[in-house]
């Protein structure tokens, strides 16, 4: 199974998007608070529709305490900073995808800390502006599942 995070999300409808996606895929669901709504949003909530029984979502107060949980695990953290593409690697059951929030994404300190982890999405050089969300999560997960022969999805 592989394991998606939205460190500190602040959009309700993201992080129901990617949940329905989880449920959907028999993939984790992390969030790292402070999250920018109630898990009672209703926005949230029709996100995920009628998927929320599928999703297998935890919360943690912070980071450290995701990577004290799986201290044997694979962090891959999404940013734009990253040199490496998230099809240049190579991807194992129980890996993780850390995704940051929509208006500044994962911290500098930490992505400088775990440069060899950081993938990107390859798009528009000095723009300024990033794909949405739950799409780039969409997007390095199905990739990660493809590598997977996606389990046992049909």
């Amino acid at each position: 199974m592989l394991n998606i995070v939205f460190y500190e999300p602040e959009i309700p409808f993201n992080t129901g998007a990617i949940a329905r996606t989880c449920g959907l895929t028999h993939t984790r669901l992390h969030l790292i608070k402070p999250l920018g709504f109630s898990v009672d949003d209703k926005h949230l909530k029709r996100a995920g529709l009628d998927y929320w029984h599928l999703v297998d979502i935890n919360y943690y107060d912070s980071y450290d305490e995701l990577l004290e949980k799986y201290p044997d695990s694979n962090f891959y953290l999404a940013t734009t900073k990253a040199e490496k593409k998230y099809t240049d690697v190579e991807y194992k059951d129980e890996d993780f995808i850390v995704f940051g929030p929509e208006t500044r994404g994962l911290p500098e300190d930490l992505i400088h800390a775990n440069m060899d982890y950081a993938i990107k999405i390859p798009m528009l050089k000095d723009y300024h502006r990033s794909l949405n969300l739950s799409n780039s999560a969409n997007i390095i997960l199905f990739e990660a599942l493809r590598q997977l022969d996606f389990f046992d999805l049909e």
